[in-house]
């Protein structure tokens, strides 16, 4: 297994035992050690794949009692779900996706990406500047995006692709207007990039958390 791709290769392999029978639906899955060994890869990478799997829906983490395998009834796809959701409901995905990606990007990301990252945020302060709101969106869509690809995980890459249609839909039915929020936001972007630049973790997620904690 390549050493970047690691925990999205192991999802892979835990989504494919799944589907062959070997882990039950309703069932638990073995505890972090067992499934180190099975899959021969460190605590860390297992631990960002149950992560992947959990927010795709294949698997539910219950606190206190470990992860299960979700029952077919269970499995309602996605886009349907995100569009009967409520705006707390898509913020909380938001969240936890976001965090997970910001912690990955900050470990992972090259310097390609941050050339990538930095050319969007470019646009989203030429944006802004030009006071065109449409291009603000689509700038920091692509911002966002350009991070979760800096993730080097597949699947939250994959995942928050997909999420980001709903993202766009949703704010647009809340009608918010010109290129307020984009401005007033815009140094927390700036922050956001540089954080992840020098792979300060920390203050990178303290970040993301006031971002989509204000709804920027």
């Amino acid at each position: 297994m390549e050493k970047e791709r690691l925990s999205d290769l192991v999802a892979t392999r835990i989504r494919q035992d799944i589907q062959e029978g070997k882990y039950k639906a309703g069932e638990k899955i073995p505890a972090e050690p067992e499934l180190m060994k099975i899959y021969t890869v460190g605590r860390s990478s297992i631990r960002e794949a149950v992560k992947s799997l959990a927010i795709t829906g294949t698997l539910e983490v219950k606190q206190g009692d470990g992860t299960y395998i979700r029952q077919v009834g269970q499995d309602v796809a996605m886009d349907q779900r995100l569009r009967n959701a409520d705006f707390d409901e898509i913020n909380a995905v938001r969240i936890l996706l976001e965090e997970e990606i910001i912690r990955l990007a900050a470990e992972h990301r090259t310097a390609d990406d941050l050339k990538v990252i930095a050319n969007h945020l470019a646009d989203r302060k030429q944006a802004i500047m030009d006071e065109n709101r449409e291009a603000c969106t689509n700038a920091d869509i692509a911002f966002h995006s350009a991070i979760a690809d800096a993730s080097g995980n597949a699947v939250l890459a994959g995942l928050y692709q997909s999420f980001t249609q709903t993202i766009r839909t949703f704010f647009a039915k809340r009608e918010i207007q010109g290129i307020g929020h984009f401005a007033m936001s815009h140094h927390l972007h700036e922050n956001l990039y540089n954080a992840i630049l020098g792979k300060r973790k920390k203050q990178a997620l303290d970040i993301i958390r006031y971002i989509l904690n204000n709804n920027y």
